[in-house]
């Protein structure tokens, strides 16, 4: 093994990915899968998450654990960590990639509801679960927490606020995580900008509005979630071990 495969080698780790039966949740689980870590595949939908964790161990050959929950939802959340602590005695990693931006046309539509809809799932959940499964990680020695962001959180637009103002406090809780949880337990920021996902079709069903957006962008082109992935280990790894509380972004050179 040469010193790179080392640095990035997460053989003997648990790691848990919410969001990740699909998008770029899904590419991160089989990453970690594939430099040697056992995954939970954790999302609402238990049928989703069980099929991606099938194909993870048949490719991989590593352990895969489905886990239907709500991220949103406070009370659902001790029960995902207790089980990944039943089924592998450990967690790791944990990303918390599980987000959404609900599609509306004038921000006079935007409900109660809706809105705390999404700072449950991009804030509220995070928080809860990184706490939750940080205090466990600190306890054991050591683990790492990465936080899926957007650059809509530096970048508002319009069709985008309460989301980008969620994913704006979740950057807040990167930073306060860090140094509470410190120095075993390391926090950071994944910032992503445009990736062509479930997600951003759903805002821009024609192609060319999805590429228009990135047009200013220095590669001016739409993401493809395995370009994630690179990233994602870094900060997952002990290729990131002196890194602690810090944003990375990885949006194609975003302006």
């Amino acid at each position: 093994m040469g010193y790179a495969d080392e640095l990035f080698d997460l053989s003997g780790r648990v790691v848990l990915v919410t969001g990740g039966s699909r998008g770029l949740g899904r590419a991160m689980a089989f990453g970690a899968a594939r430099c040697g870590a056992d995954v939970v595949v954790a999302s609402r939908k238990y049928d989703a998450c069980a099929a991606v964790s099938t194909e993870i161990e048949k490719e991989t050959g590593r352990a895969a654990l489905p886990y239907a929950v709500h991220l949103g939802r406070w009370d659902e959340l001790p029960g995902l960590v207790d089980a990944v602590h039943a089924r592998f005695g450990r967690l790791d990693v944990l990303v918390n990639n599980a987000g959404m931006s609900p599609v509306y046309d004038d921000l006079t539509e935007v409900t109660e509801k809706m809105f705390d809809a999404v700072v449950g799932l991009n804030l509220k959940g995070p928080f809860r679960l990184s706490v939750l499964a940080g205090a466990r990680m600190a306890e054991a020695g050591g683990g790492t927490i990465v936080n899926v962001s957007s650059t809509g959180s530096v970048r508002p637009r319009p069709a985008i606020v309460p989301y980008a103002a969620a994913k704006a406090g979740l950057n807040a809780v990167t930073e306060g995580l860090a140094q509470a949880l410190g120095p075993a337990v390391r926090v950071n920021t994944l910032m992503c900008g445009p990736f062509d996902t479930w997600a951003t079709r759903g805002w821009q069903q024609d192609p060319e509005q999805l590429t228009e957006g990135v047009r200013a962008h220095a590669l001016q082109r739409i993401g493809d979630p395995r370009e994630v992935v690179g990233a994602a280990l870094y900060l997952m790894s002990d290729a990131s071990s002196y890194t602690s509380g810090a944003t990375l972004r990885v949006d194609g050179g975003m302006p």
